[in-house]
């Protein structure tokens, strides 16, 4: 009767010791690896997988014609992995199947993408071409730069990222940093938000905290500056014959303001500063531009992205083989619109060094880590509604007014 008495008391002590012990000391948990990982230990976690050929993929924004995320497309994205997609009017159709799009991009890629867009106001704003929704249409910037209203520009940036979050997007390539200071410039003009780097700065950075704030990251562009320009940049290469000191006094004040605002991406655009360069090499190849002024003058730790790389001040003058080499040479981070992603991935795999892919990469997969997460859709409603045209209208009755 002892023995079964001291087995019985072991047992209960036994039990009680295991309890407080697995109560103490909790049972790691294999959904989050025991303890949370660090964006840091993320990032080289992620890497430490990656084939270098997946790594470069992550460095491009790619395109593609179709409002359907078809076979061809959807290997393109298992095999090649981009870093992000950029949104055309092609992949625009009715509402329903444009969330069912970027949905589909998004489940195919183990890596979030960046899913970006052209969403400035006026002319530029893709929204527009929804078939069966009437977006609120987002006036010209220049007329909101007139109203010379930060807080309204705030107010003007969350209505911009509230449309954006009804289809999945997490990127918008604005805003529009340029100076209008040329009365000639036919491609930027009212897209800017006016003619002084007074008003530009203080009005591009409201816009992009009420869209950062609400969830949309902005993409301050063109670098250096495209204002004082008469060529169209899509077709030839503007030239721009101003020194670095002149550039310092006018353009560049934006974008140093901006990076002080802790700007998270900015866009390079394609134009040539000779008197910089000492050549016609465009801004966007050029590591006179990207890397010693944006990178090491102003001090930009953020990511670099190109604008369009089919863009004629581009195509006209080098191969798409001299384009993607160069521009990361000169310190891109991001190929926006390479001209085929496996043939982008096998030139830059022979041309570039690991540790410089490697460079941008986890710049790339950190951004991602610390931005495009507890990312919350928004229904149609948010396309346009009361309190969003209240907003604009207050643009639109000075606009008139004047």
């Amino acid at each position: 009767m002892k023995k079964i008495l001291l087995v019985i008391v072991f047992i209960v002590v036994v039990g009680f010791t295991s309890v407080f012990f697995i109560s103490f000391f909790p049972k790691k948990s294999s959904e989050t690896n025991s303890f949370e990982l660090t964006i840091s230990e993320r990032v080289k976690n992620t890497m430490a997988q990656m084939t270098l050929e997946e790594k470069i993929g992550q460095m491009l924004i790619v395109y593609y014609s179709n409002s359907t995320v078809d076979d061809f497309l959807k290997k393109t994205i298992e095999e090649v992995k981009p870093g992000g997609f950029i949104l055309m009017k092609e992949n625009i159709t009715t509402y329903d199947n444009t969330v069912k799009f970027i949905s589909d991009l998004q489940q195919f890629s183990k890596i979030p993408m960046m899913i970006t867009i052209d969403q400035e106001g006026g002319n530029v704003q893709r929204l527009q071409y929804l078939t069966d929704k009437n977006p609120l249409y987002i006036p010209y910037m220049y007329d909101l730069g007139n109203m010379g209203d930060s807080e309204l520009a705030y107010r003007v940036g969350k209505v911009m990222a509230e449309q954006l979050k009804t289809l999945g997007v997490n990127v918008t390539f604005a805003p529009v940093v340029d100076i209008y200071s040329n009365p000639n410039n036919t491609v930027i003009g009212k897209r800017s938000f006016g003619s002084t780097p007074e008003l530009v700065s203080n009005m591009s950075c409201s816009l992009a905290r009420g869209l950062e704030d609400n969830g949309i990251i902005a993409t301050y562009k063109h670098f250096p500056g495209h204002g004082d320009t008469a060529t169209d940049s899509h077709s030839a290469l503007p030239i721009i014959t101003k020194s670095y000191e002149e550039l310092k006094n006018l353009e560049l004040i934006p974008f140093q303001q901006a990076i002080e605002n802790d700007a998270k991406i900015i866009m390079v655009g394609h134009l040539a500063l000779p008197n910089i360069t000492g050549s016609n090499i465009p801004t966007s190849l050029s590591k006179t531009i990207v890397t010693d002024i944006l990178k090491k003058d102003l001090g930009f730790q953020g990511l670099v992205v190109t604008d369009a790389l089919n863009m004629g001040a581009l195509t006209k003058n080098y191969s798409y083989e001299e384009i993607y080499i160069k521009a990361i040479e000169a310190g891109v981070d991001l190929l926006l619109m390479p001209n085929g992603s496996r043939n982008a991935v096998s030139i830059i795999q022979k041309n570039i060094s690991e540790e410089r892919i490697n460079e941008s990469v986890e710049k790339i997969l950190t951004f991602k880590y610390t931005y495009l997460k507890d990312y919350q859709l928004l229904d149609s409603s948010y396309l346009n509604n009361d309190s969003q045209q209240a907003i604009i209208q207050q643009i639109s009755n000075e606009s008139s007014s004047q």
